[in-house]
């Protein structure tokens, strides 16, 4: 459950944790230090599940390191993968709000450090420093969007057109045509509503167009940006 393994820090690591996060970066350094005071720190091994869904949520937590992977699983138990957090990045936002019960699952892809907030602990921070709360309701209406995109390039595009503005994405939001993608060709097929051989047949075949170069499974440089915009 949510409160295994929470240990209270004091410390420099929770202030630089909480440095990063962009709901609370943009505080002074005193208030960014009263922030830290209220988080615990929390360590992920690689395949561990921080919460699932039926979970209770009540914290926040922030990446500090690693990453993590947020999924659903269908009828038939096949995992989908939502979104890749890394550093900066924070799940269980909902529990600041209302009382919920996670609908997801969120797993470390490899050893992660946490810092976690309570939900009384930021409902207090939110009633002193209002903009923070603006700034998670932007991150709200930021991954419904995302969500609907998903979705509706689910529903509209075939595989081939969601490879290529997933590999678009990448170098958009790097600002580099050399890029290193955030998760295993398991994970970015059901990311992508399709299989890894697929991915793996497409990844070819615009390496054989001359667009992409492959160096290993993940890193892969944009040769010809200009023809994969076209699929957009």
């Amino acid at each position: 459950m949510e409160n295994n393994g929470l240990l209270q820090s004091s410390s420099t690591q929770e202030h630089l944790c909480v440095s990063i996060v962009p709901i609370f970066n943009h505080l002074e350094q005193a208030e960014l230090k009263e922030v830290a005071k209220t988080t615990r720190h929390r360590n992920l091994s690689k395949g561990e599940v921080l919460y699932r869904a039926g979970d209770k949520s009540s914290s926040l937590y922030i990446i500090h390191k690693g990453k993590l992977k947020i999924y659903r699983l269908t009828e038939n138990g096949k995992e989908q993968v939502i979104r890749i957090l890394q550093p900066g990045d924070f799940t269980g936002e909902l529990a600041l709000f209302i009382d919920n019960i996670h609908d997801s699952y969120a797993e470390a892809m490899e050893n992660a450090e946490l810092c976690t907030i309570s939900g009384p602990d930021i409902s207090e921070l939110f009633l002193k420093y209002p903009q923070i709360s603006l700034k998670v309701i932007k991150e709200f209406s930021l991954r419904l969007d995302q969500t609907e995109h998903q979705v509706t390039s689910f529903t509209t595009e075939d595989t081939e057109t969601r490879v290529a503005l997933y590999l678009i994405q990448q170098a958009e939001s790097s600002q580099s045509r050399e890029i290193q993608l955030p998760m295993s060709r398991k994970d970015l097929a059901s990311f992508l509503g399709t299989t890894p051989e697929t991915i793996s047949r497409k990844l070819a075949k615009f390496e054989d167009e001359g667009w992409i170069q492959q160096y290993d499974q993940r890193a892969i440089q944009i040769i010809n940006m200009e023809a994969l915009s076209l699929y957009k």
